[in-house]
């Protein structure tokens, strides 16, 4: 074996998906198949056993499903593990954004048989995700608070330039891997009250989009829904850039789903949205960009800072991957660098401030 290559484990209730998998990951030099195992328990087992460097992970199995196995793994022996679902029903769909809370990186669908004409972009996207994911060192859920970890001082890169009298309009969010949990960190963390609109774009296999809206509604106190185009922005409603477009704000306040131009390899891409943002709303702008792989908004979170705008980075110590938030960092674009709590934290004193001041208090 050769040093680099990369040591998988499968998992899964069927012996022709494990045997589909084991032919796709055998036919790539950079993998080495180390074990194969039908449900959680056997799973649970074979990474003490064998240390695989990533795991592909079935949810619904028999004894042990794939939730309860993601738990387990990430509590005792920490590895990267990609969900693999084959029916993106409501059930399963959910089951998948609950193991990514257990610490899954990423949820994507089974590949479709041999015989289906997308089969081969379909293996050729699963094996992508897979070798990106091995890359990930170091997995953890976040927070860890049912362990009594407190989550990580804040760190102010810079003091705020901004007037602290600015009229904030809307807040923009862009995420990649280990989005969907902080996102949803953040969300459920603010009132019913918060007045501002939220756009979401988080990068995301197809067909698990209005499922994220869908979850992160059980514990958002704010609506959260699919955007649609033409839509006009609500106070205190969340909107979900749907698959394939990306998602913009217009000068009449309106959503725009514009076009399918891939920005950083991604369509909806967070560029796109940061980009309108400054255009639009300039100074009155939140900017938040999260955890993730690549660079994707980076320098639009910089074009909004520019503007006056309020820009936030994750910081390092809670991102899964520090790619996204860490080249914002790097092109000086994010003047507030901040665990997902203190983001929250942050929201509410500028809207709460923005309040007080538009009532004379």
């Amino acid at each position: 074996m050769k040093p680099e290559t990369i040591k998988v484990l499968i998992v899964d209730d069927s012996a022709g998906m494990r045997m589909m998998l084991e032919q796709i990951f055998g036919a790539d030099p950079a993998f080495e198949v180390a074990g194969l195992a039908s449900d959680g328990i056997e799973a649970v087992e074979a990474v003490e056993r064998l240390a695989p460097d990533v795991i592909t992970m079935d949810i619904q199995m028999p004894r042990m499903d794939g939730l309860e196995a993601t738990r387990r793994i990430m509590e005792t022996r920490p590895t990267p593990i990609v969900i693999l679902s084959g029916n993106l029903d409501q059930q399963e769909v959910a089951s998948s954004f609950r193991a990514m809370e257990a610490g899954a990186l990423v949820a994507l669908p089974k590949p479709r048989g041999v015989a289906h004409p997308e089969y081969e972009a379909d293996v050729a996207n699963l094996v992508r995700k897979v070798k990106l994911m091995a890359e990930v060192k170091l997995v953890r859920r976040w927070p860890r608070m049912d362990k009594g970890t407190l989550p990580p001082p804040p760190v102010r890169l810079e003091v705020s330039k901004q007037s602290p009298a600015a009229d904030l309009k809307a807040v923009a969010i862009g995420a990649s891997t280990g989005g969907p949990v902080v996102i949803n960190t953040i969300l459920s963390g603010l009132p019913s009250s918060f007045p501002l609109p939220i756009l979401i774009v988080q990068h995301m296999a197809s067909g698990f989009i209005r499922g994220f809206a869908d979850w992160l509604n059980r514990s958002s106190r704010l609506p959260v829904q699919v955007a649609s185009h033409g839509e006009l922005l609500l106070p205190g409603h969340v909107y979900i850039a749907t698959e394939g477009f990306n998602l913009e704000v217009t000068a009449g306040g309106r959503i725009a789903l514009t076009g399918t131009v891939l920005e950083h390899g991604q369509c909806p891409s967070v560029s796109a949205l940061f980009r309108s943002m400054a255009e639009i709303y300039g100074r009155n702008a939140v900017g938040i960009l999260l955890t993730g792989m690549g660079d994707d908004g980076a320098r639009e979170l910089k074009l909004m800072k520019d503007k006056g705008a309020v820009t936030i980075a994750q910081d390092r110590e809670s991102s899964v991957i520090f790619g996204m938030p860490g080249e914002a960092v790097k092109f000086g674009a994010a003047t507030y660098v901040l665990p997902p709590d203190r983001i929250v934290e942050l929201l509410l004193s500028k809207y709460t401030r923005s309040i007080t001041k538009g009532t004379g208090r």
